[in-house]
């Protein structure tokens, strides 16, 4: 078993380099993650299951939707929980694209409540280890931002533009930014948008995932539907937003994303 982990890790490695995709070349295996169980139970409702796995509290989902090799698991919230999900779906379960789902607060000007914003960029609001660093720089890696995948990037946008296009609603694409914060009030809001202005929407996984698949050289992207303003109201939206359409909306998106790159 290590000497075929030690050789998928080198492989992955080597298609970086070339500028491949590693799914591309190898039978397609693509983890699918979200924070909360309403975000990702409709997709696991939906998958053809051969069998679960329970590794660190979390049960991995394992199957195929729509012809493609799926792990699913609900990462719990937050930039721990979700990074160390992502290590297991690559490093033990060995897929070769990460896909993350679920719902995030807007703060991007024209970005309202029922809008998809598809992930280009990720970046930690809350990290500063200045002054030995410049603040939002991750230590040692010399990235502010982390990129996503301009393929994966391509079949979430036309299958968003489906699903929000027939519901009234818009497609963004652009950065997303993530920190240990469920945002609420308008100075939260007022104050982020003045430090990094071009941000469409906040939430409080997503940038900590592209780390480690920027890491690991895996093709990572990134989908959130905005549930709430992140102000003063955001409470009450979320809570609300959650239970009646978050699981539809990541069930549609990500099924024509699987259908386009089967």
């Amino acid at each position: 078993m290590e000497v075929k982990d030690s050789q998928a890790k080198l492989l992955r490695v080597l298609y970086y380099f070339w500028g491949l995709n590693p799914g591309e070349i190898l039978t397609m295996k693509i983890g699918i993650l979200a924070a909360l169980p309403q975000e990702i139970d409709s997709i696991i409702g939906v998958l053809a299951k051969t069998h679960a796995t329970e590794v660190g509290l979390r049960t991995y989902h394992f199957g195929s939707l729509h012809g493609v090799e799926c792990v699913l698991v609900h990462s719990r919230i937050g930039k721990v929980a979700a990074a160390s999900t992502a290590t297991q779906l690559i490093d033990r379960f060995e897929v070769d694209r990460v896909l993350f789902t679920g719902v995030a607060g807007g703060v991007g000007h024209g970005v309202h409540r029922g809008d998809i914003v598809i992930g280009t960029e990720l970046i930690q609001h809350d990290l500063d280890a200045s002054p030995f660093f410049a603040r939002h720089e991750v230590p040692l890696l010399g990235l502010k931002r982390f990129a996503t995948d301009a393929k994966m990037n391509a079949g979430l946008l036309a299958a968003a533009r489906e699903i929000a296009g027939g519901r009234g609603h818009s497609v963004h694409s652009g950065l997303i930014a993530t920190g240990d914060q469920f945002f609420s009030s308008n100075e939260s809001v007022s104050q982020l948008r003045s430090q990094i202005p071009d941000t469409l929407c906040v939430e409080m996984e997503g940038a900590a995932v592209a780390q480690i698949c920027h890491e690991h050289a895996v093709p990572f992207s990134i989908i959130r539907t905005i549930s709430d303003s992140a102000d003063d109201g955001a409470v009450t939206d979320f809570s609300e937003f959650l239970h009646d359409v978050a699981g539809p909306y990541a069930l549609g998106v990500v099924s024509g994303f699987l259908k386009s790159i089967r």
